[in-house]
């Protein structure tokens, strides 16, 4: 190993977003037989850098519209990128997504629609239902964001409030052709779970969303629980079929995962090699809470430390997929920094273990922090500092405490999003 523990994990960080850049993986699928108009739409953390990628690449003639996070936006010349709020939305991304359905709407069957999507879509086109306000539409991403569901979870529930999410974006623009673009965030790359997918068929019905509410105890908005109610009315109404959601029979729509945690990982475990230090991927759509999975990797980290087993030291162990954090704290924190901290405070300063945790679009929670490294000495230098590490974690403080020690990892807007990027560094056993 030529690098120091801690620069060898902020260089697999960087290998893990580097590979998801819209300039690499954008390219390769770009199609090379439009007859009419070619129309680039998009929304994500991603979209507007993913747009320049299609404007460098792309010989012909294009126009489009593009939906970003504030800060996130990449100068465009026949694409317009617009920004908006994220994780909450605001009335930028309400006034981007009405937009996006009419521009989208006037296309006819010779035109091509090339749509960008990824991770922060759906708080970025937040069109909901008719009766339901941008008011309700914030009160229930604050639940949801607060409760503890999973992505896919979360996404269900927000496909079933939305006038434009779970393939009603597809709809609005027939009969042109989609070309679908992702850049995946979430667990397993299911299309639809990918921005609440507005490009693709929804699999999921009223029913699911109304369970997903009950299971956490969502408390809805008048008006988005009417929705949901009339909609569950229709639903019984029409018998066993009738929570089909909507079809997109006859819609011409092809689908490339451009870019995924899976590949992240691979490139990470690449850089391992180079170093000459062994790498396990363990899984790239690991969810659960953030701490409880902090305390069953750190269980694993102590095997290996211990008794060489499932793996000798030295390793480095690689995960990603999206952990969720139920607030009972009012800390600073995110998922990212809950469970290193919760895996830290389970290691005890055990000698020889380094580990670093990162949203790879560079915001964990909704500080502008991708997340944080540890060492052998982060539980000893934080009492030095007077601060509890299990109070810090109790109170969901995860930016608090590795900010006091210097320890965050900071890159600025990315670009990208693969979602959580996890590498833990054993570098010698304790026998």
């Amino acid at each position: 190993m030529t690098k120091a523990p801690k620069e060898l994990l902020r260089s697999l960080f960087d290998a893990a977003v580097a590979s998801a850049q819209p300039a690499v993986c954008v390219p390769p699928f770009l199609p090379n037989d439009v007859k009419g108009k070619l129309v680039v739409i998009g929304a994500g953390k991603a979209s507007a850098a993913m747009a320049r990628a299609v404007e460098d690449a792309y010989e012909g003639e294009l126009e489009g519209l593009v939906v970003t996070r504030y800060g996130y936006g990449v100068p465009c010349e026949k694409i317009e990128i617009l920004e908006a709020a994220h994780p909450v939305p605001d009335e930028a991304g309400l006034e981007a997504s009405r937009r996006m359905m009419d521009y989208v709407s006037k296309l006819g069957a010779d035109d091509t629609v090339l749509c960008l999507i990824s991770g922060g879509g759906s708080a970025l086109l937040p069109l909901p239902a008719p009766g339901i306000s941008l008011e309700d539409k914030q009160a229930v991403n604050k639940e949801l964001l607060a409760c503890g569901a999973t992505i896919n979870e979360m996404n269900c529930v927000r496909r079933n409030l939305s006038q434009i999410k779970g393939g009603r974006l597809a709809a609005a623009a027939h009969p042109a052709r989609i070309i679908n673009l992702l850049i995946s965030d979430v667990p397993g790359d299911d299309p639809v779970n990918i921005a609440s997918g507005p490009t693709v068929q929804d699999t999921t019905t009223v029913y699911d969303a109304l369970a997903i509410i009950e299971r956490y105890g969502i408390a809805l908005p008048e008006a988005a629980k009417a929705h949901l109610d009339r909609m569950k009315e229709e639903a019984d109404a029409k018998g066993p079929s009738g929570a089909a959601p909507l079809s997109l029979e006859g819609v011409s729509i092809e689908t490339h995962i451009v870019a995924s945690p899976q590949r992240a990982l691979e490139a990470a475990a690449d850089v391992c090699a180079q170093e000459g230090i062994p790498a396990y991927i363990l899984g790239d759509s690991i969810e659960g809470e953030a701490s409880d999975v902090g305390v069953v990797f750190a269980g694993l980290s102590k095997q290996i430390v211990s008794h060489s087993q499932p793996f000798k030291a030295p390793c480095v162990l690689l995960s990603g997929g999206e952990t969720t954090v139920t607030l009972k704290g009012k800390g600073r924190g995110g998922r990212n920094v809950e469970f290193l901290l919760s895996y830290a405070v389970t290691m005890g300063g055990a000698k020889n273990v380094y580990a670093l945790a990162g949203d790879t679009d560079g915001v964990d929670g909704v500080e502008e922090i991708a997340g944080a490294i540890c060492d052998p000495t982060t539980i000893e230098r934080a009492w030095e500092k007077g601060i509890s590490p299990s109070a810090s974690l109790a109170n969901n403080d995860g930016h608090g405490f590795f900010e006091a020690l210097g320890d965050s990892v900071i890159t600025g807007p990315t670009m990208t999003n693969v979602n959580d990027f996890r590498a833990i560094l054993i570098t010698e056993d304790g026998r």
